[in-house]
């Protein structure tokens, strides 16, 4: 079986990279290829590198708690980019004093909590990855 892809990256004006990190390195230990993009990232190099690496999922980290405002449209994102089935997640301290749900409800498959361990995020990556 071929190994999947995942890209990985701080999405906004977001400089909080510690976490990302820790994901990233827990993911290629779990068998994934990660595409790191690193802070500060627009939303639309996700997109790009999704495209350009045909990755299976994009999770999507903000710590300084705007990532409602830096997330706000990117399920359209890739749709608009032919991405419509791309596995989303989204995860850190999204939003100041807001439930991460708004983020399914913007379109991503899974939202992270603060405090949210990485052997849970690896859990809900090989069930999603395996029904896709």
């Amino acid at each position: 079986m071929r190994q999947k892809t995942i890209v990985t990256g701080v999405i906004g004006s977001d400089t909080h990279i510690v976490g990302n990190r820790i994901l990233s390195m827990a993911l290629e230990k779990a068998g994934y290829r990660v595409v790191a993009l690193g802070a500060l990232t627009p939303a639309g190099e996700f997109i790009k590198a999704a495209i350009e690496t045909d990755a299976a999922a994009i999770l999507v980290s903000s710590l300084y708690g705007q990532g409602e405002l830096d997330c706000r449209g990117f399920r359209d994102l890739c749709i608009e980019a032919g991405l419509e089935g791309m596995l989303l997640y989204v995860g850190g301290n999204l939003i100041v004093g807001k439930h991460p749900k708004i983020f399914l409800d913007m379109g991503f498959d899974r939202a992270a909590a603060p405090g949210t361990r990485v052997e849970t995020v690896l859990e809900w990556l090989g069930r999603d990855l395996k029904k896709s």
